[in-house]
C-alpha cells in the first residue's frame, strides 16, 4: 500500500505511528511525500528528518517525485493508499482532477485502476474554502474519509483534522468498498 503525507507538518507527530501499526499489521507501506512535506524544513522538523523516519518504519525511500509517483497503479506497486495528512490543497487538486504533485499523481494512478484511496483531511479551512472540495470528493468512487472533525472550534473554527487512530480501519473498510462510520465525528 501507498502511504503519503501532505504538508500539514503539524500533524506528522499523529501521522506516523498509525504508519507503524500498518507495517506491524503486516502492510508492506511505500511512503509518498508531496513536494513541501519532502522539501520544507519548518517549526515542526525538517524535512530529512522526516524522511529518515519513514524510511525508519517502512525500510522504503519516500517518493517525491512525479516520476517516481506515476508507476504506482500501472506496475501495480499497491493495492490501497492513504493520504494522511491531507490538506486543503491536496484536497482541491483532487477534486479538480490535477495531478501535479507526487500525492494527486499516485492517487489518480491508482484510482485508474479502481483502488481504494483513503484521504484524512487535515486543513485549517475545512469548513470555508476546502469545504466544497471536501464535498465535491465524498461521493466519488473508491475516494473514503478517515472520519475527522472540528479540531479547535474555540480557536479555528473553520479547522478540521481527522482521527487518524482510525486509519486503518478505514483502509479495511475501504478495502471492502465499504466508509467508517460515522465520518464526522462530535
Amino acid at each position: 500500500m501507498a502511504f503519503a503525507l501532505c504538508g500539514s507538518f503539524c500533524t506528522f507527530e499523529a501521522v506516523l505511528p498509525q504508519v507503524q501499526r500498518l507495517v506491524k499489521l503486516g502492510w508492506r507501506v511505500l511512503p509518498v511525500m508531496s513536494f513541501n512535506a519532502a522539501g520544507m524544513d519548518t517549526r515542526f522538523g525538517r524535512a530529512e528528518d522526516w524522511k529518515a523516519r519513514l524510511y525508519e518504519i517502512t525500510g522504503m525511500r519516500p517518493i517525491e517525485t512525479l516520476q517516481g509517483a506515476e508507476p504506482l497503479g500501472p506496475r501495480d506497486m499497491a493495492r490501497a493508499m492513504v493520504v494522511a495528512p491531507c490538506t486543503g490543497a491536496t484536497l482541491a487538486r483532487l477534486n479538480l482532477g490535477l495531478s501535479d504533485t507526487p500525492v494527486t499523481l499516485a492517487a489518480k494512478s491508482l484510482l485508474r485502476r479502481g483502488c481504494p484511496v483513503v484521504l484524512a483531511p487535515s486543513t485549517n479551512d475545512g469548513l470555508g474554502a476546502s469545504a466544497a472540495n471536501l464535498a465535491g470528493l465524498m461521493g466519488r468512487k473508491n475516494l473514503y474519509f478517515v472520519p475527522f472533525a472540528q479540531d479547535d472550534y474555540l480557536k479555528k473554527p473553520n479547522s478540521l483534522q481527522s482521527d487518524f487512530t482510525l486509519i486503518p480501519d478505514t483502509l479495511e473498510q475501504a478495502l471492502r468498498g465499504r466508509q467508517l462510520h460515522p465520518v464526522l465525528l462530535s
